[in-house]
């Protein structure tokens, strides 16, 4: 059992520093090359790249309240990675729920190493057409793990897996 969750958080960790690098690195380029100028047009009045620091969470709210969103992010990690490696069985069924798991905290951690050492977010896509507030790579993964929470929460898990998961008996992997 020790060995499965070693290797279970092994493999959760290496595609979570994959993620988190991919963010940072996202978030880097917008900083060297689009800080202090104008938006850079990709597709007109559909998509551009547009530097923003985002001092707030999704959709620009909660602005300024840096601790309260660190406190809240910390605490939403530690459940997530609960859940993650004790909770949510390792077998092929199970998969999608793994994969939002790490989607979810690769997000979060993205999000919080810019808020920790930057004291704001680094935002930089925008969807013109729609006028949909600025976001990032670690905005795209919690929005994909919504996603799929969602999906396979109404199409793919049925009650005894959740049952499995929630329940206080030990779970099978």
């Amino acid at each position: 059992m020790e060995h499965s969750i070693l290797k279970k958080g092994s493999i959760g960790l290496i595609c979570s520093i994959a993620l988190i690098f991919l963010d940072q690195w996202t978030k880097r380029g917008a900083e060297v090359y689009l800080k202090g100028k104008d938006a850079l047009v990709l597709m007109e009045g559909v998509f551009e790249l547009r530097y923003l620091e985002n001092r707030g969470a999704a959709f620009g709210i909660l602005q300024g309240r840096q601790v309260f969103l660190t406190l809240l992010t910390a605490i939403i990690l530690v459940i997530v990675a609960y859940f993650y490696l004790k909770r949510i069985p390792s077998n092929k069924r199970f998969f999608w729920m793994n994969l939002t798991a790490v989607l979810i905290f690769s997000g979060a951690i993205g999000n919080l190493i810019d808020r920790i050492s930057l004291h704001y977010v680094i935002d930089f896509l925008y969807f013109v057409l729609i006028d949909f507030p600025i976001f990032n790579v670690a905005d795209i993964y919690v929005t994909i793990a919504a996603c799929l929470l969602i999906v396979t929460g109404l199409f793919y898990y049925k009650e005894e897996d959740y049952e499995r998961i929630f329940s206080s008996r030990s779970r099978d992997t």
